[in-house]
């Protein structure tokens, strides 16, 4: 009697896996490719001295750490501020004045970048910290707004389920009501470190360096290849930035969510 050989299937875990796996592969692949396709076009061309100035390894590298130093400082900051605030926003006691700081956080917001850059630094100054306080209040609004609707979207019956097996308030809080708003409060965070690589780069005009400067110098002297190089380089952190976090959101997302 013949035996006919059954070929193995492949369980759909295996599949999504896979595909996830090429998923997360195709961001990097993608952004190793634009820089190389940017190195090689800037090698290719024949610079003038203050091309050369501007686009040697040390000064982009310089620029490149400073930008990232600005977006992570201020991103921090606005984690540390805004999400304990959304927090107490929601508690019963304080749930009064989330208009007025909604309220608050959306004049940072609806101000364009440049503009509560050049009123910091008219006010108060400029450089470094300044430019970090322009990106908080530029950024803080999508954390401190998800915050709070990712808690208030938390079913009640489950609050009261875990109230109901003896948890603290803080116990539920941490256990049950973050957990579930996590998935809302990273798609903030998301959008928050993006509006920061993008407004990081005006910092230029106060001072605090980044990779504004080349944008800058590349315009005000006509020189596309510095230009363009900061355009790239500003589009690259922001797609690294945004591959990151889904990354995290991934891992933090709680399962069956």
């Amino acid at each position: 009697m013949t035996v006919t050989a059954v070929p193995e299937r492949t369980r759909p875990g295996d599949e999504a896996a896979g595909r996830s796996l090429a998923g997360l592969l195709v961001t990097p692949v993608f952004l190793v490719a634009v820089s190389a396709a940017l190195y090689l076009y800037v090698r290719g061309l024949d610079l003038d001295a203050i091309e050369r100035r501007s686009l040697n390894r040390s000064e982009i590298t310089h620029q490149f750490l400073q930008h990232i130093r600005l977006v992570a400082v201020s991103t921090a900051l606005v984690l540390a501020i805004a999400i304990p605030l959304g927090v107490l926003l929601t508690r019963p006691r304080l749930n009064r004045l989330s208009a007025p700081f909604l309220a608050l956080a959306n004049v940072g917001q609806a101000v364009p970048s440049i503009g509560v850059l050049v009123l910091l630094a008219v006010t108060v100054g400029i450089g470094f910290q300044k430019a970090v306080v322009a990106l908080i209040l530029v950024s803080a609004l999508p954390v401190l707004r998800n915050t709070m609707v990712g808690l208030q979207g938390v079913d009640r019956s489950l609050i009261e389920a875990g109230r109901g097996i003896g948890l603290s308030r803080a116990a539920v809080l941490f256990r049950v009501e973050l957990p579930l708003a996590v998935p809302v409060i990273l798609a903030s965070v998301r959008v928050a470190v993006i509006l920061n690589v993008g407004s990081a780069t005006l910092a230029a005009f106060t001072n605090a360096g980044g990779l504004g400067d080349l944008i800058n110098t590349g315009i005000s002297l006509n020189r596309t290849p510095i230009l363009l190089t900061g355009s790239v380089l500003t589009a690259v952190l922001a797609m690294a930035a945004d591959w990151l976090i889904g990354i995290v959101e991934s891992v933090l997302r709680p399962r069956g969510l």
